[in-house]
C-alpha cells in the first residue's frame, strides 16, 4: 500500500477495488465499490461496474478491506477532559465527577472537549457517535460544530431532565424543556451531518409527563430519546423506593417505552424486563467496557441477540476504539456469561461486527442511513491494512478482526464520501495543535471543577504505599 496516497481518494466520485469488501451479505473477495456524492451508488463484481460507470478509473487497494464505519452508541463527547479522573471511581461517579467537570466548561472548552473526542473516535475507527446531551452551559450547537468540523456524523442529544438537583434542573420547568426538545429536534433538519436527539440523564431525572412527552416528539421526528436506564444498583433502588417499580418498568409505566428509545447500558435487567425490550422494539447500548470500569454488572447482550432485540456497541466515552470494543464485547459476555454455562462461541465473531456497524445504527436511528456498505446508504467506512501479521494466515476474518484488530491497522477512514483520516491523522485540521490546546484547556477546566474523587492517583497511590 506504500503506492496509495491521501490525493487518490479525494475524488468526488470513487471505483474502489479493495481485497475484501463486507457487505450485509458477509465479506466478499474483490467486490468493487462506487461512491458518489457522499453515499454507497454501487456494489458488486468489478467487471459488471467497470462497464456500468466508463467514466471512473478502478482504484486498486491490494491488501486492504473495505468496512462499514462502527458506530459509537453511547458517548459524552464534553468529558474527554476528565477521562482519567474516573479511573479507579466506584459507580455512579456523574455527580461526583461529570456534572462538575461539564459544569466547569465554557464555550471554548466545551468546543475543544467535544472535538478532541471526536478525533479520538475516528482515530478508533468510529464515524458516527451518539452524544448523549451536555451538562455545559452552552449552546448545544458548540457540541455540533465541534463533531462537524472533525468530519464525525453525530446523533446529538439534547437533555431534557425537569427533575433533580438545583445545579440539573435549574429553570427547566416541563414546558419550557419540551418546547426545547421541539426546537432541538427541528434545528438540525436537513443537516448531512448532525442528526438531532432528545436526552434524559436518568429516569429519575424527569417528570412522567416529560418521559411520555420526549418519547411522543422522538417518534413523531424519526429520532430517539437516549436515556441511562438500569445501570446501577444505587438508580435501580432509587426508582424503586419513588415509584414501586424498576427503572425500564417505569419508562414503561410513562408510556415512555418503544423503537424510539435507546436505553444506555441496561445491565441490571430481570426477566421480564429483557421481555419489555423485546415486546415493546426498544433499543439498548451495550458498553462494556464502561462495565468492566466502573459498572455494577455486564448487559445480557448475547441473549438480546438470541431474542432478536436491538442494540449497539457503546463506549461511554471510556476509550474510543473500535476493535478494542469489539474485543471487549466478546470478552464480557465470556466471561460473564459463556464460562457459566460452557458457551464457546458467546455470539461469534460475526455478531459483534454486525452489532457495531448495522446494529449500532438501527439503535441510533440511522438504520437507512449508515453502518452498511449497500447502495443509498452513506459512505461512511473504513479501509483496514489486512497485510500485517495478526491477520496472517488468515481463516475467518470476522473473528480475527475481533479478536485481533489494532486501531493501528486503519488505513482511512471516511464519513459521507469524505477521507477525513489518513493513517491516523486527520486530513481537514490541524490533530497536533488541537491535542495542544486540549492540554491546555483541560488542566484549567479540571483545576477550576469541584470533581471529587474517592481514590487518589495512581501516583500518590504509589508514594503512600512506598511510606508504609
Amino acid at each position: 500500500m506504500n503506492h496509495l496516497t491521501p490525493d487518490q481518494l479525494g475524488a468526488e466520485a470513487l471505483l474502489l477495488v479493495p481485497d475484501v469488501t463486507f457487505t450485509p451479505d458477509g465479506p466478499r473477495d474483490r467486490d468493487a465499490v462506487v461512491v458518489r456524492h457522499g453515499a454507497f451508488h454501487d456494489v458488486g463484481p468489478l467487471e459488471r461496474l467497470a462497464r456500468a460507470h466508463p467514466d471512473l478509473t478502478p482504484l486498486p487497494l491490494p491488501g486492504q478491506a473495505l468496512m462499514p464505519g462502527f458506530v459509537d452508541v453511547h458517548h459524552h463527547l464534553t468529558q474527554s477532559f476528565g477521562a482519567a479522573l474516573a479511573f479507579g471511581e466506584p459507580s455512579e461517579i456523574f455527580r461526583r465527577v461529570w456534572v462538575p467537570l461539564e459544569g466547569a466548561l465554557d464555550e471554548e472548552s466545551a468546543y475543544v472537549a467535544a472535538k478532541l473526542a471526536a478525533l479520538e473516535s475516528l482515530r478508533g475507527g468510529f464515524t458516527t457517535v451518539a452524544d448523549a446531551g451536555t451538562r455545559a452551559a452552552v449552546d448545544v450547537e458548540v457540541v455540533a460544530a465541534a463533531a462537524r468540523d472533525a468530519g464525525l456524523r453525530c446523533v446529538l442529544g439534547l437533555v431534557c431532565n425537569d427533575l433533580g438537583p438545583a445545579e440539573e434542573a435549574a429553570g427547566n420547568d416541563t414546558d419550557t424543556v419540551l418546547a426545547r426538545a421541539e426546537k432541538h429536534l427541528a434545528r438540525y433538519a436537513g443537516d448531512p451531518l448532525i442528526h438531532p436527539s432528545l436526552a434524559v440523564s436518568v429516569p429519575e431525572a424527569a417528570t412522567a409527563r416529560t418521559l411520555h412527552d420526549t418519547a411522543r416528539l422522538a417518534a413523531e421526528a424519526s429520532a430517539v430519546v437516549q436515556i441511562h436506564v438500569n445501570e446501577h444498583l444505587a438508580g435501580v433502588e432509587r426508582v424503586l423506593v419513588q415509584h414501586g417499580m424498576r427503572p425500564l418498568e417505569y419508562l414503561h409505566h410513562t408510556g415512555a417505552l418503544g423503537p424510539q428509545l435507546l436505553a444506555a447500558h441496561a445491565t441490571l435487567l430481570t426477566p421480564a424486563e429483557i421481555t419489555l425490550l423485546a415486546d415493546t422494539g426498544a433499543a439498548a447500548g451495550y458498553n462494556p467496557v464502561a462495565s468492566a470500569w466502573k459498572g455494577n454488572a455486564v448487559a445480557p447482550a448475547t441473549s438480546w441477540a438470541e431474542r432478536g432485540i436491538r442494540f449497539g456497541l457503546g463506549t461511554d466515552g471510556t476509550r474510543g476504539d473500535g476493535f478494542r470494543l469489539l474485543d471487549a464485547a466478546e470478552f464480557a459476555q465470556r466471561l460473564a456469561y459463556g464460562l457459566t454455562c460452557g458457551d464457546s462461541s458467546c455470539g461469534a465473531g460475526w455478531t459483534w461486527l454486525e452489532h457495531a456497524t448495522a446494529g449500532g445504527a438501527d439503535a441510533v436511528g440511522l438504520g437507512a442511513v449508515t453502518g452498511r456498505v449497500a447502495p443509498g446508504h452513506a459512505a461512511d467506512f473504513l479501509l483496514v491494512d489486512l497485510t500485517n501479521p495478526e491477520m496472517h494466515p488468515s481463516w475467518d476474518l470476522p473473528w480475527e478482526l475481533v479478536r485481533r484488530g489494532n486501531r493501528d491497522q486503519i488505513t482511512a477512514v471516511f464519513v459521507a464520501g469524505r477521507l477525513r483520516l489518513w493513517q491516523g491523522r486527520p486530513t481537514e485540521f490541524d490533530g497536533a495543535a488541537l491535542v495542544r490546546r486540549a492540554a491546555e484547556l483541560g488542566a484549567e477546566v479540571v483545576a477550576r471543577a469541584p470533581v471529587t474523587r474517592v481514590h487518589p492517583t495512581s501516583a500518590a497511590a504509589r508514594t503512600r504505599s512506598a511510606a508504609r
